[in-house]
């Protein structure tokens, strides 16, 4: 990538000029020099290629200098006459993920709320940061998807986000941010080799630099074909499930074990980007691996971040924690309305047979129940559950209809399950 200042200038207007009309442009900006430079370049794009310009800052709280980031943020935006929005985020670290970790979580919480569908979102993050972030994947024992790094673009909630910049060294930004005298806030957390990354910034890269001067270019170039690699690896992923039935929430067993253990870990991984869950890490998915073949009566979970994996009557589940009912819960409802429970808003009506509505009473099932079938007597509830086939995680989340005293339907989030006698779900 040239480092003339045309060249900059060019590629993002090519990267504005892709985005769709009419939808609006947000800049990630931090206040440092690489995103304060996208930010002035795209204001310049901006008046050849029109678009909804807008710039996002994230006040993380964490260092006292904070408040200068955002005052700086402040300053460029009116002098630039962009719209500024500023997100103060709360850092959690309790849930183990490091200070990076936690911290990225909250932007990316905070990038959520702000930015609508068809919005795209352009983070300053260059081709510098692209071979730091490949070498601490590297060092992580990541496999493809973790050595590919950062992709140059990518849905997000709705959103799409890019990073013009990808393929751009830092010394090509910084030449530019001196050609046009530009201001920026340093932050002194970076100069810190606490964590990781600066670490590998200031001590590892500047040694590799040293010994072989395209190292950064080689290894972003590393981190490009490892993307490439794990496109392909996808679209054959896609195409086993498509043979497997199409569900990635629901695998045979029979069918996996007649792949490898390599191409088992892969599908897997597949179904659960596709459901939108975490890969386990490592050693727990090579525990469920192991357990793909126990006997049909076994209770089989495995369970990581966020997600779950069951072994039932010979098929592999993958799932979000399921969440029970409360046990105390109860709801009036007259069968018409949304039916709105802990588990969610629902649509499913619920009429005596003539048509006409009842007063109804919804609680989860606590045991004992029993329901009157068409033709079938009465039968306890737990029975019932087990008849129909429903896994034993589901039954924990289904909820009972009481016409008075009388149990008339049996549901969950997946619909109704049985209707009593005289009763019927338009």
């Amino acid at each position: 990538m040239s480092a003339e200042p045309s060249a900059l200038q060019a590629l993002i207007d090519d990267a504005l000029a892709a985005t769709p009309p009419g939808r609006a442009v947000w800049v990630a900006l931090s206040g440092g020099l690489d995103s304060s430079l996208l930010l002035t370049l795209a204001v310049e794009a901006s008046r050849r290629h029109p678009r909804p310009l807008r710039a996002l800052h994230i006040h993380h709280g964490l260092q006292a200098a904070a408040d200068d980031f955002e005052r700086h943020c402040r300053e460029l935006c009116e002098r630039l006459g962009v719209s500024l929005c500023v997100e103060r985020v709360d850092v959690d670290v309790s849930g183990g993920q490091g200070l990076e970790g936690a911290a990225r979580h909250a932007r990316y919480a905070a990038f959520r709320r702000c930015l609508e569908a068809g919005d795209t979102l352009w983070l300053a993050q260059h081709r510098d940061d692209q071979a730091e972030t490949f070498l601490l994947a590297a060092l992580r024992g990541a496999g493809p998807r973790g050595l590919a790094a950062m992709p140059v673009e990518r849905g997000q909630a709705g959103f799409r986000l890019a990073r013009p910049w990808l393929g751009v060294s830092r010394a090509a930004l910084e030449a530019e941010a001196a050609r046009r005298g530009l201001t920026w806030v340093e932050d002194p957390s970076n100069a810190e080799t606490v964590q990781d990354r600066n670490f590998l910034r200031h001590r590892v890269m500047p040694a590799l630099q040293a010994r072989w001067p395209g190292a950064g270019a080689a290894l972003a170039r590393s981190a490009e074909l490892a993307g490439e690699a794990d496109g392909l690896l996808d679209e054959f992923a896609a195409e086993d499930l498509e043979r497997l039935g199409g569900d990635p929430g629901r695998l045979v067993v029979d069918s996996l074990m007649v792949m490898s253990a390599a191409r088992r870990r892969l599908l897997i991984r597949h179904c659960l980007s596709r459901l939108g869950l975490s890969s386990p890490p490592a050693r727990r998915l090579d525990s469920l691996l192991g357990q793909l073949e126990a006997r049909h009566d076994a209770e089989v979970r495995i369970v990581w971040e966020g997600a779950e994996a069951r072994v039932w009557r010979k098929a592999l589940y993958l799932m979000a924690t399921p969440v029970p009912l409360p046990p105390a819960w109860r709801a009036e409802w007259d069968g018409r309305s949304p039916l709105v429970t802990p588990l969610g808003e629902f649509r499913m009506d619920l009429v005596r047979a003539d048509g006409s509505p009842a007063s109804l009473t919804l609680a989860p099932r606590l045991g004992g129940e029993r329901l009157r079938l068409p033709g079938r007597g009465r039968r306890d509830l737990k029975r019932l559950l087990q008849e129909l086939d429903v896994p034993p995680w589901q039954r924990d989340r289904s909820w009972v209809a009481w016409y008075g005293e009388t149990v008339v339907a049996l549901g969950g989030p997946e619909g109704w399950l049985a209707l009593a006698e005289g009763w019927r779900a338009p």
